[in-house]
């Protein structure tokens, strides 16, 4: 039995932070740099009261519409955020009940970042050759945007919060072919919200700067970018250059190399070093910017829409973990 990628749909907050407004608060900075560098125009940010799983179910009910697919077929349904909403029960379950989907099916939530929607789609591959699921609704919902410091000027250019839905079923037009999956839990340290949960609960209210002058705390995301590039350009090539070989392809068959959308000025390192062509390398980031696990969904989407995707094409996700995976999805039409 084979897996498919079906349907996707996603979601974005009301709220966008364009550079323009942005910068206000760093006038060393411009919009056009930020864009330039950066790669984004605008980055969508969710509301004080709204959270992961408000977005996970908006973004269903966008697909369920979007789609036509009847709630009483999903009998899986798997959650990938590092934002959930309780320590416990599993947001996944919470989710089931609010989209009125069938009491038999399975739920689990997965913390994963980057790579999160590869992770995902392997979960789900595996679920149906087993048989134990015809339709997996695979749900990444995230905001950053809640862990970063209010001054933090690097990381605010950088992500924005979505929701993205994916359907894979045992039927479809894209095929998910075969998986590299990879960890290195050395570098865990350089991506990092060290405090709120049970290692280190309580916060400490101490914040530093560093000498570009920007916010070092454990209350808030800490994102050593200079140790984070240099693993995404020693595990990324690799990565790609594993995940042909295992699909039996080279360079010269692949149509489309999807990456996880980090920010341009890596995403153009990687394509130079990896010597790919411009326009068999995609970039969707300058609506959205860094949504975490929902990149590479939201990037299948936009492609989709503008006739892109045909013939084989490469995912590849990495980053918070150290953690990463590729794979091959096999498209027999264009769409």
């Amino acid at each position: 039995m084979n897996a498919f990628i079906k349907n996707i749909s996603y979601c974005l907050p009301e709220t966008t932070l364009t550079n323009e407004f942005l910068v206000k608060d760093f006038p060393e900075w411009t919009a056009a740099k930020v864009t330039e560098k950066i790669g984004v125009r605008k980055r969508h940010i969710v509301s004080a009261n709204d959270t992961a799983l408000d977005m996970a179910v908006k973004a269903a009910n966008i697909f369920f519409d979007e789609h036509k697919v009847e709630r009483s077929s999903i009998d899986f349904i798997l959650l990938c955020t590092q934002s959930p909403d309780y320590f416990l029960p599993t947001s996944a379950c919470i989710l089931q009940n609010l989209l009125k989907l069938p009491t038999n099916c399975g739920a689990l939530d997965f913390n994963l970042g980057c790579s999160g929607f590869i992770y995902g789609l392997s979960l789900a591959k595996g679920l149906i050759i087993a048989n134990i699921a015809k339709n997996v609704l695979l749900i990444t919902s995230e905001t950053y945007s809640k862990y970063l410091h209010p001054l933090d000027k690097n990381n605010k250019t950088i992500f924005g919060d979505a929701a993205a839905v994916t359907l894979i079923s045992t039927e479809g037009e894209a095929e998910i072919l075969n998986f590299v999956l990879g960890t290195d839990g050395s570098g865990y340290k350089n991506l990092i919200v060290k405090s709120g949960a049970l290692r280190q609960p309580c916060k400490t209210n101490i914040i530093d700067f560093d000498e570009a002058n920007n916010p070092v705390s454990e209350d808030y995301l800490y994102m050593n970018g200079t140790e984070i590039f240099s693993f995404t350009l020693e595990a990324v090539p690799l990565l790609v250059e594993n995940t042909l070989k295992i699909n039996f392809l080279n360079k010269d068959e692949i149509s489309l190399f999807v990456m996880h959308q980090a920010n341009k000025y890596m995403l153009d390192f990687l394509k130079q070093k990896m010597e790919i062509e411009n326009d068999k390398f995609y970039y969707c980031l300058e609506n959205f910017g860094n949504t975490v696990s929902s990149t590479i969904p939201i990037a299948l989407k936009e492609a989709a829409n503008e006739g892109k995707l045909c013939g084989n094409i490469l995912l590849a996700g990495f980053g918070v973990g150290y953690s990463w995976g590729g794979c091959i999805i096999k498209v027999r039409h264009g769409n």
